[in-house]
């Protein structure tokens, strides 16, 4: 019997080896590349594509295969070194990111993707018709064509129900009624734009987040040929148009069940989208691949920081006091509530984002309104715990309950019983957190956040009844002053408007 026994040991000791050597040995030919990276025509603040390695078998890979599993070149046929930052980003899961950032355009661009010397998938790429860098002034005349670039959908269902209330706009009655409701004890901005030229006014003393409209408006008439357009924009953290008060078309970074605001991308979103490999260091990119040990292995526990800038924020903390087998909350800073030590415990240091995910569980509070740490918390590797809440970002309506996130009651009433039942159910609670990484990859990324601002700009423009015009006292806001000679489209675009 022993003896039957030991050969059959072996040969199931071998299979299983031959087994994980397939899974962890990559076949170039199988593997998969794609994204907005390869695609002349898609200029993006930092330019970006996928590379999930794939097994002979024709099987994804789902371990990292190491971080030299694959090289990136990227070249000109005008020059061998080029002026951009190249970074490769392992996802973990079998999949890389691999983004550059340009500081200067080039007629054309190979991208050259290898695995131990062999070229993979379609390897390499052409970029043919032009490849320019951020700043460089080139917008498409022709929307239609970028759209189906940039593959922006036909209509956002958040939009259609913004605006359906504003059927015809007035611009006239709009730029009266606005700075009448508004103009004074809020921060508001005034744009017009016109021939994609961007114009604006600011109303109110604190307007220095005017900068982060004028940066998008910036970027995205560098790419395509904006409507002319007239709007308003709320600068401030809370909706205006109150819902039993006229309505009139306002555009804000949060809405809420009780208001007509028209919602875009938050300023934060779109800001690490334009600073993508710049100046900030967490964007929809960068925290997948700093996503923390691997689940089996995270702290099971539900993890907060903050501020105090919500009361259920505070009562957090004090029920993580009484519970720390079950909570790491911690407040940060008080502006809003009285510091009590005896109460909330000493403030917590700062901690970076990317160590947020050492823990398996995310609390998601709002602050003075919705908490836009969200879609980056959707894009770790941690189940999300969300409050409910009438405030709202632009993407919120897409998520689903139970299968993006679990939810708990505003006055966290239940979310004890919430937290208990993700860790009694640990396989479910991986399936909430992995279709909500996936949400994110499918639909807050950089080319997301500019087709959706598109579509908001186009749809709100069909319904203008009046001729948008440059006031008298609005100020030019200029383009950034590119000297780069390779930006040879400069003369052709300002020739056509």
């Amino acid at each position: 019997m022993m003896y039957e026994t030991k050969p059959r040991l072996i040969w199931m000791i071998l299979s299983w080896n031959i087994y994980l050597y397939d899974a962890v040995h990559i076949s170039a030919k199988n593997t998969l590349v794609w994204g907005p990276g390869l695609d002349a025509r898609i200029t993006l603040p930092a330019r970006y594509f996928f590379v999930q390695s794939v097994d002979k078998g024709n099987n994804n890979i789902t371990e990292s295969p190491g971080e030299d599993a694959f090289q990136v070149k990227i070249t000109s046929s005008v020059s061998e070194r080029l002026r951009a930052w190249v970074q490769k980003l392992d996802r973990h899961d079998g999949s890389f990111i691999i983004r550059y950032r340009m500081v200067a355009s080039y007629p054309d661009l190979t991208i050259e993707i290898t695995h131990k010397g062999k070229h993979v998938a379609n390897s390499p790429y052409r970029l043919q018709e032009g490849v320019y860098h951020e700043t460089c002034f080139c917008p498409e005349s022709n929307t239609v064509k970028w759209e189906e670039a940039m593959k922006c959908p036909l209509k956002y269902s958040q939009i259609q129900e913004d605006l359906a209330p504003f059927g015809q706009i007035n611009l006239r009655e709009l730029d009266k009624e606005a700075v009448k409701r508004f103009g004074t004890h809020h921060a508001l901005c005034h744009y017009s734009i016109i021939s994609n030229k961007v114009y604006r006014k600011t109303y109110g003393q604190h307007v220095g987040f005017a900068m982060f409209m004028d940066n998008i408006l910036l970027s995205l008439a560098r790419k395509v040929v904006l409507p002319d357009m007239e709007f308003f924009v709320n600068l401030g953290d809370w909706p205006l148009v109150k819902a039993n008060s006229k309505p009139i078309p306002i555009l804000s970074w949060c809405g809420s069940d009780d208001t007509f605001d028209i919602v875009m991308p938050t300023y934060d979103l779109t800001e690490s989208t334009l600073e993508t490999m710049g100046r900030v260091s967490l964007d929809m990119l960068s925290v997948q691949s700093n996503t923390g040990p691997k689940w089996r292995d995270k702290l099971s526990k539900a993890l907060w920081r903050g501020r105090d800038s919500r009361e259920e924020r505070l009562n957090l903390v004090m029920m993580a006091r009484k519970n720390p087998q079950l909570y790491d909350a911690a407040l940060t800073n008080f502006f809003f509530f009285e510091y009590d030590e005896s109460k909330y415990g000493p403030k917590a240091k700062h901690m970076s984002f990317f160590e947020f995910f050492k823990w398996k569980y995310q609390i998601n509070i709002d602050g003075t309104v919705a908490a836009y740490r969200l879609p980056y918390l959707l894009a770790g590797d941690a189940l999300v715990l969300k409050q409910q809440s009438p405030y709202y970002e632009h993407f919120y309506k897409d998520l689903q309950e139970w299968y993006h996130y679990v939810p708990f009651s505003r006055d966290l009433s239940d979310l004890e019983e919430k937290l208990k039942w993700a860790i009694a159910n640990d396989e479910k609670a991986q399936q909430i957190t992995k279709a909500a990484q996936e949400y994110t990859r499918n639909n807050l990324l950089s080319e997301h956040i500019f087709c959706y601002h598109w579509i908001l700009f186009k749809e709100y423009a069909k319904r203008q009844v009046t001729k948008p015009k440059k006031h008298q006292d609005m100020e030019h806001i200029k383009q950034p002053d590119d000297r780069d000679s390779k930006c040879n489209c400069l003369k052709k675009v300002h020739d056509e408007l």
